[in-house]
């Protein structure tokens, strides 16, 4: 493929990372049936990081992940200085009412020493369940650890609208919002695009390819029935009935596979590029598990979405709302089959593990 320059934007002043942003959730323990092994993960890491893409997004609560960037991290020597990685503070649903001051600390000097790390770049901060106070708290507490040089940027991960503006009240500059954006989930659309006109900060956005969903292998291919191979795509499944079903988003599909014969690409770098498009998105995170898709990650670079390519996407878009409610609100319902399939205690999981 002709090489294709990566494009970079700024977070904050005098700190800049490539628009895609790898995923590691994929090599989290238990996420796949078939785990990468620590090797293969080190070598697609290196392969990432000398081709341009230096910034890896992982979460304190990414089993064994935090602790293969540590392992990177030793093994690049001199080059580290050019590694970024952005990680999350995620407690657990059961740990929200009594967290405090020192479980915070706690957590973040963790993710310190599992990266080999004397600052985290990024904390992105996430809390399961509105109704439990202390969101406010923690955002000034991890403030507060930004001020002692423990951490470089804040940012949040699923918050809606209304609680960002709850969090203003910490004092807190938030430099990310990472939330799901793509050409099936379109919710940043009602308000957080809106708010980010306003504010410090930026989304980054993960799900842009719903999982492998808004690729082409899936083009004209019948509704799974189970056998999905991972959590991911039983998640992104669940969001294509969320925004009009099976049916809709074969049209859809067909519809950006057609865009992206006319660029000579995927539609996965369709996909990307729509997202990169959005107004207030700084950059996407696309997930990996070894260096095969390695050639194929600039492509979403390589060209622009024609304002013809667009009035298409959104006459499909106009057919159906997408999915109802919020930021994340979907996946907070208690009852539904969203929240199911979320995991909101991996810290107690993972509490055998030797840290």
């Amino acid at each position: 493929m002709t090489e294709v320059t990566i494009p970079r934007v700024a977070l904050a002043p005098g700190y800049d990372v490539p628009r895609h942003i790898v995923g590691l959730w994929q090599l989290s323990g238990g996420h796949q049936q078939v785990p990468t092994s620590d090797g293969e993960a080190l070598a697609a890491l290196e392969q990432y990081f000398e081709a341009g893409f230096d910034t890896f997004d992982c979460a304190d609560i990414y089993t064994g992940v935090e602790e293969i960037l540590g392992r990177f991290r030793a093994r690049l020597g001199s080059r580290a200085d050019r590694l970024k990685v952005h990680t999350k503070y995620v407690p657990d649903r059961d740990a929200l009412a009594n967290l405090g001051r020192t479980a915070v600390t706690a957590t973040i000097d963790r993710s310190l020493r599992r990266l080999g790390a004397e600052r985290l770049d990024l904390v992105q901060f996430a809390w399961w369940e509105y109704d439990v106070p202390g969101y406010v708290d923690a955002m000034g507490w991890l403030g507060e650890l930004q001020t002692a040089g423990k951490i470089r940027l804040v940012g949040t991960t699923n918050f809606d609208v209304a609680r960002l503006r709850e969090m203003e009240a910490a004092g807190v500059a938030m430099a990310a919002h990472q939330v799901q954006y793509s050409l099936l989930d379109r919710r940043p659309q009602r308000h957080l695009v809106t708010y980010l006109e306003g504010q410090p900060g930026a989304m980054v956005c993960y799900g842009s390819l719903a999982g492998g969903f808004l690729t082409g292998g899936w083009l004209g291919k019948q509704d799974p029935d189970g056998g999905l191979a991972n959590r991911s795509l039983t998640k992104y499944r669940l969001m294509i009935d969320e925004a009009g079903g099976w049916e809709s988003y074969q049209r859809l599909l067909a519809a950006v596979a057609e865009i992206a014969r006319d660029h000579s690409v995927d539609p996965a770098h369709i996909a990307s590029a729509w997202v990169l498009a959005q107004p207030q998105v700084a950059a996407v995170i696309v997930g990996m598990r070894g260096a095969q898709h390695l050639a194929e990650a600039g492509r979403a670079f390589s060209f622009s979405l024609t304002p013809e390519d667009q009035s298409r996407i959104q006459s499909l878009h106009k057919l159906h709302d997408g999915p109802r409610d919020d930021i994340f609100g979907l996946e907070r319902e208690l009852t539904g089959p969203h929240a199911a399939i979320m995991w909101t205690d991996l810290n107690s999981r993972r509490a055998a593990h030797p840290e």
